[in-house]
């Protein structure tokens, strides 16, 4: 599902994984308890996109190749974080990514959005990006999604769409949530047309260099690799077995 664009940046205690997947939504552990989840998805791949399950919280999210995803694992070895800690960093990052609307960008949940939280970024009250952490040995990994290209709405409406299907009017105790696809926008259409995933790679690398004299960027190594591909098939397996029809 990753392309080649892939790549780890080393920045002093810092490590930052960025990342672009083929057409995709991952959906979260709540997600495949819809009573009719095998629907949905064939809603899904019916337009063309691959649903999957990740093992964390977390709601519906959708993944292209006009979606930007970065992780920064942040070492904990000399001081505790905080929860607040690790999205602050990240807040400040896409605000150090997007000085010219930096003032605008504001941190709250979007109701009517997919995957809808507490630290949802917009402008204007139109949602681009969402902001998830998962506790590590000695660290804290923070994952965000950008929506840089194409049209926020539409990626909504397709998650709106997936639920009417996965849910056909039955009540659950879990309350999913009502998408408003008209709360939710690209990069592109908030700041610039001309905005790309390459463009604000860029950014990235050059906000980088200006905070340290030195960082490194490397693809995968072969024992990485190696190790990708093995929890690649665990999830595959897992995948098969959550979502296997009744």
């Amino acid at each position: 599902m990753c392309h080649s664009r892939d790549v780890y940046i080393f920045l002093e205690m810092y490590m930052f994984f960025v990342s672009v997947h083929d057409a995709s939504v991952v959906l979260g552990i709540q997600d495949h308890r819809l009573p009719y989840v095998q629907q949905g998805m064939d809603l899904l791949k019916a337009r063309g996109y691959h649903p999957i399950v990740r093992n964390s919280g977390g709601l519906a999210v959708v993944l292209d190749e006009g979606v930007l995803n970065i992780s920064i694992v942040l070492s904990e070895q000399t001081e505790a974080l905080s929860i607040n800690d690790g999205y602050d960093v990240m807040v400040a990052l896409v605000k150090g990514l997007f000085p010219e609307v930096a003032d605008q960008i504001e941190a709250y949940e979007i109701v009517g959005s997919y995957c809808p939280g507490s630290y949802d970024l917009s402008i204007a009250g139109k949602k681009f990006a969402g902001i998830s952490q998962r506790r590590l040995r000695q660290g804290v990994a923070v994952q965000i999604y950008l929506c840089i290209e194409g049209s926020g709405s539409d990626r909504a409406a397709l998650i709106r769409d997936f639920y009417e299907e996965s849910l056909r009017g039955a009540e659950t105790k879990f309350t999913y949530p009502n998408i408003v696809p008209e709360v939710m926008a690209s990069l592109s259409e908030l700041i610039d047309a001309s905005l790309t995933v390459e463009a604000v790679v860029i950014r990235l690398q050059q906000l980088l260099h200006n905070m340290a004299e030195e960082i490194r960027v490397e693809s995968f190594h072969d024992e990485e690799l190696t190790l990708y591909a093995f929890y690649l098939q665990r999830v595959l397996e897992r995948n098969s077995k959550m979502l296997e029809p009744n």
